[in-house]
């Protein structure tokens, strides 16, 4: 600071005891200044902003290349004391400046951080002074884009079955499994019902495994980088050799899960869930595709193990809401606030 400013603070004031806001919500704050002595000012004002920012490196033998990338959403400035306002000074003590923005009621993507970007919201308290360098405060809140379960007639389907012909495991017999998940729309901390009818008409033991994974994908000068990571990992109990069981499993949502990111053109947080069938070193993974109601075939060989799968991926939104989001069944689980 300097001898006259002891400290500048921004801050606001939670809505309905949340922190959490949406594009065309009211945000409240004070901006306060603890002063030492008479101090002459040039302005005060406060900065309401929001942004997306990418940034990575990638080493190509001896050269180093920055993947660097911004989208600015908004810039609103408010002056507490206007530049070339008279004699604009301050007395010593604690003066507390209010200020009431409007948060632009446009398609605002959701705060998010991660490793190689964020999506931030901003208020900026700045302070000058002639010949005297700026005193700055800030604060970050959370925008959470606006979006229900009701939004889209899709998240409430019910009877989505994904149906998987038997695959014949070369010389243990064949296996099957028919994929049902009562509707498509859940919310954060909410349980996924998944029920699988499986034919295991091998002569092996097979387990049903599940796993709840996130991507997060960043954009920078045509190139994309993508991180992924296991959020849960459950796995079923045991389908003796010729036997055809229905096995249901209620796969819970953490409550913390973070909101997806679909409506921002660098930066996009997905989540799927991927339903697999294991059965020794051999595995038949089976994720449901629900888009354009395709399915897909693939195969591969890691050294004795072989891979049949088929891909079922689950999409999803966060809504705008202050106690959690929900989560959409569609290619890759979004997640998105309550209203």
């Amino acid at each position: 600071m300097s001898n006259n400013v002891k400290s500048i603070s921004v801050g606001y004031n939670p809505v309905n005891k949340s922190k959490v806001f949406s594009s065309g919500d009211y945000i409240s704050g004070r901006v306060t200044l603890e002063l030492v002595n008479d101090c002459k000012i040039d302005s005060l004002c406060v900065k309401l902003k929001g942004k997306a920012e990418v940034k990575w490196t990638e080493h190509y033998g001896k050269t180093v290349v920055v993947y660097h990338n911004k989208e600015k959403y908004f810039s609103i400035k408010q002056f507490i004391i206007q530049e070339k306002q008279g004699n604009n000074t301050v007395g010593p003590g604690c003066h507390v400046y209010p200020f009431t923005f409007q948060i632009p009621d446009q398609e605002l993507p959701s705060s998010f951080k991660g490793s190689n970007g964020k999506i931030l919201y901003t208020l900026e308290a700045n302070l000058s002074r002639s010949m005297r360098l700026d005193c700055k405060a800030k604060a970050e809140f959370t925008v959470v884009h606006k979006a229900n379960l009701k939004s889209d007639p899709l998240l409430m389907v019910s009877n989505l079955q994904y149906t998987h012909k038997l695959i014949n495991l070369f010389t243990s017999g064949t296996v099957g499994m028919d994929v049902n998940i009562e509707r498509t729309g859940f919310h954060q901390g909410e349980g996924i019902k998944v029920v699988a009818s499986i034919q295991n008409k091998s002569s092996r033991d097979i387990k049903p495994k599940y796993c709840l994974y996130r991507k997060y994908s960043y954009f920078a000068k045509g190139k994309r980088k993508v991180e992924t990571k296991d959020i849960l990992k459950e796995v079923g109990e045991v389908i003796p050799p010729s036997a055809d069981q229905t096995v249901t499993r209620i796969i819970t949502i953490p409550s913390t899960t973070c909101v997806s990111i679909l409506n921002c053109n660098i930066i996009k947080a997905e989540y799927r869930l991927r339903v697999c069938i294991s059965l020794s070193k051999t595995f038949m993974c089976m994720f449901l595709w629900h888009w354009h109601f395709m399915i897909g075939m693939c195969s591969a060989d890691y050294s004795s193990t072989t891979v049949v799968c088929m891909s079922l991926f689950i999409k999803g939104h966060l809504s705008p809401v202050v106690t959690g989001g929900m989560i959409k069944l569609q290619p890759d689980i979004h997640v998105y606030p309550f209203p």
